[in-house]
C-alpha cells in the first residue's frame, strides 16, 4: 500500500504574512471550512499569542472544524504554547507548532542567544507542549542554513521530548531541490531516534523552487508531511503552492507513489475564495488554478485536444473543479435557492437579518448583470458588503462626468460611523477623482502602493473586481471592492482598506 502524504496548509498563519493580506476572524473562518471541504489534513489555524484577534480566529477555527487537525503556532516559549493550547482547547484534533532560530546567523543577531541556550529552550518548549497537547510539531527556523551537526543535536533531543512531527523550513527560500532533498535525507539517517517523527517540509519561493524543493524533501528526503498555502500565498515571493504540490503527486503517482486525502475538485473553490478574500489575484497562467492553465490557444494544440484530450492535457480540468463554475443563478432565483448556494461556497450568515441583506444584493446585481456566477457571490458576500454594523465608512453612492478633453469630476457619498459625508474632487481619470474625493474628506495621509483591477468572470458585463493596497504608519492593507461598475469597484475598495486601517490589530511577526 502507498504511503500517505499529509498537507499541512499554513494559509491562515504564513499566507497571512504577505503585506495586506491579514484577514478577519470571519473571513478565516470561511476560509477554513472550504479548507475542511478539501480535506486538508491540518489546517495551521493561526498564531493564537501574536493578537487577541488571531487567538479568537484559531478558538473559532478550533471549535467549528471537525475533520482536519488544527494547528497553532507559538514560538518557543511558555506563554505563547499556553496560549495556543487554550485557543485549541474545543478542537477534535490539536496540534502546536512550536519553533526556534537554529541558524548561527539568526541565533547572533536576531535571538542574541547561544547554542547551548536556544538548545535548552527548544528542548523545556517541546516538553512544555507536549504536556499539554499530545500533537507536537518542532520547527527549527532558517533551518536549511543551519549547522548539520547541531541540527541533528537539537532535533535528536526534541524528538526525545516529544514531538511528533519534525518540520524542515526553508526560511528565505535559499534552496535548490537536489541539494534540499538530500539534507533532509541526511538528517533523517543521522538522527538516531527520526523514525519516531514524521518529517515536514516547509519551502518558500524567493527563488521559484518551493514547490520543486518541496516534493524533492519528500522524493529524496523520504519527507512525509507538506507544508504549503492556497495560491502560493504568502509573504516576499510565497510560499509552496498546494494546487501544485497536490497536482503533482496527483499527476505523477507512477513516481512518486504515495496517497493523499485531498478532495482535488475543491481546489478552485479554494483558490478563489482566498484571492477575492485576500485581494491577490491569481496570475492567468498560474498553475492548475489559472484561468489560461487549460486553455489551448495554438491550432495544433486545440486540434489535439479534440482529437484526444491526452495529446496535450496531463490532467482534467474538472479534476481541479473547473465545471462547477456553472451559472446557478439569475434575477428569477428565490431566497432558498440563494442560501443553498450560499451554503455550498461555505458562506456562513450568523443571521436571517444578514441573508436578507445578501439576498437582496444579490437582486440588485442581477437587475443589472444577467448572468450571476459563484465569484459574482462570493464578491458580494465579502467583508464590507453585506452588513455594515461594524465598519466606520461604508459606500453609499458615487456620480461622476468624464469627457474628452476635460478633466473628470466626481462625488462620493459614503457614511462615516453611520453619519453621511459627502466628498467631491476632480483627477486625472474618473477613478482618480472619486478616491480623491474620498480622501479629501477623511484626510487619511496612506500612500496607495497598488491599484489593481481584475475582472470576476469573463465578458464585457462582468463584475470589476478591485484591490488597493494602502500603506500608513508602517501598516500595509489590502481593500477589495466589486461592482460592474469599475469607479463604484475602486470606491468600495477604498473604503474597505481604509476601514482596515482604522481597524488596528497588534501583530508578532512569526516565520517558519
Amino acid at each position: 500500500m502507498a504511503d500517505k502524504l499529509i498537507i499541512f496548509d499554513t494559509t491562515l498563519r504564513d499566507g497571512e504574512q504577505s503585506p495586506g493580506a491579514s484577514m478577519n476572524k470571519d473571513e478565516k473562518l470561511r476560509i477554513a471550512r472550504q479548507l475542511e471541504r478539501l480535506r486538508v489534513d491540518v489546517i495551521e489555524a493561526g498564531f493564537a499569542a501574536s493578537s487577541n484577534g488571531d487567538f479568537e480566529a484559531v478558538q473559532c477555527i478550533a471549535n467549528a472544524i471537525k475533520d482536519s487537525t488544527i494547528c497553532s503556532l507559538s514560538r518557543a516559549n511558555d506563554r505563547d504554547i499556553s496560549r495556543a493550547a487554550e485557543a485549541l482547547k474545543g478542537a477534535n484534533s490539536a496540534r502546536i507548532h512550536t519553533f526556534i532560530a537554529t541558524s548561527a546567523l539568526h541565533m547572533e543577531k536576531k535571538l542574541r542567544m547561544t547554542p547551548d541556550q536556544v538548545f535548552e529552550q527548544a528542548k523545556l518548549a517541546v516538553r512544555f507542549a507536549r504536556n499539554l497537547v499530545g500533537d507536537v510539531e518542532f520547527s527549527p527556523e532558517d533551518g536549511y542554513r543551519s549547522d548539520v551537526d547541531f541540527l541533528c543535536r537539537i532535533l535528536e533531543a526534541v524528538i526525545s521530548e516529544g514531538a511528533t512531527t519534525i518540520n524542515v523550513p526553508d526560511t528565505v527560500g535559499y534552496a535548490v531541490p537536489e541539494l534540499y532533498g538530500h539534507f533532509i535525507k541526511t538528517l533523517r539517517e543521522r538522527i538516531p531516534n527520526s523514525d519516531k517523527a514524521i518529517w515536514s517540509v516547509h519551502c518558500h519561493n524567493d527563488l521559484g523552487m518551493a514547490v520543486a524543493n518541496s516534493l524533492a524533501g519528500v522524493k529524496i528526503g523520504g519527507a512525509r508531511q507538506v507544508e504549503c498555502t492556497i495560491n502560493g500565498l504568502g509573504e516576499r515571493a510565497g510560499n509552496c503552492s498546494l494546487e501544485e504540490v497536490v497536482m503533482a503527486i496527483k499527476t505523477r503517482r507512477d513516481y512518486f507513489g504515495l496517497e493523499l486525502n485531498i478532495d482535488t475538485k475543491q481546489i478552485l473553490a479554494a483558490s478563489r475564495m482566498v484571492s477575492q478574500t485576500t485581494g491577490f489575484v491569481v496570475q492567468p497562467n498560474k498553475a492548475v488554478v489559472g484561468a489560461n492553465a487549460f486553455a489551448h490557444a495554438s491550432g495544433i494544440h486545440q486540434d489535439g485536444v479534440l482529437k484526444a484530450r491526452d495529446t496535450y492535457e496531463i490532467m482534467r480540468a474538472e479534476d481541479v473543479g473547473w465545471t462547477t463554475n456553472k451559472i446557478v443563478l439569475g434575477k428569477l432565483s428565490g431566497r432558498n435557492a440563494f442560501k443553498l448556494r450560499l451554503q455550498e461556497l461555505g458562506v456562513q450568515m450568523e443571521s436571517e437579518a444578514e441573508i436578507n441583506s445578501a439576498f437582496a444584493k444579490f437582486k440588485e446585481l442581477a437587475d443589472r448583470k444577467s448572468e450571476i456566477f459563484d465569484e459574482d457571490i462570493l464578491a458580494l458576500t465579502s467583508e464590507g458588503s453585506v452588513t455594515h454594523d461594524k465598519e466606520q465608512y461604508c459606500f453609499v453612492s458615487l456620480s461622476q462626468h468624464s469627457e474628452t478633453g476635460e478633466r473628470p469630476q466626481a462625488t462620493v457619498v459614503f457614511t462615516v460611523d453611520g453619519k453621511e459625508v459627502k466628498g467631491s474632487s476632480d483627477g486625472n481619470g474618473p477613478v482618480d477623482a472619486s478616491l480623491k474625493a474620498i480622501e479629501a474628506h477623511v484626510k487619511s495621509g496612506a500612500e496607495m502602493v497598488l491599484y489593481s483591477v481584475n475582472a470576476i468572470s469573463g465578458s464585457t458585463e462582468s463584475q470589476g473586481e478591485v484591490t488597493v493596497r494602502l500603506q500608513s504608519s508602517g501598516r500595509v492593507v489590502n481593500g477589495v471592492g466589486a461592482d460592474p461598475d469599475i469607479v463604484v469597484a475602486s470606491a468600495k475598495a477604498y473604503l474597505n482598506a481604509l476601514n482596515k486601517l482604522h481597524n488596528k490589530a497588534d501583530r508578532v511577526a512569526a516565520q517558519g
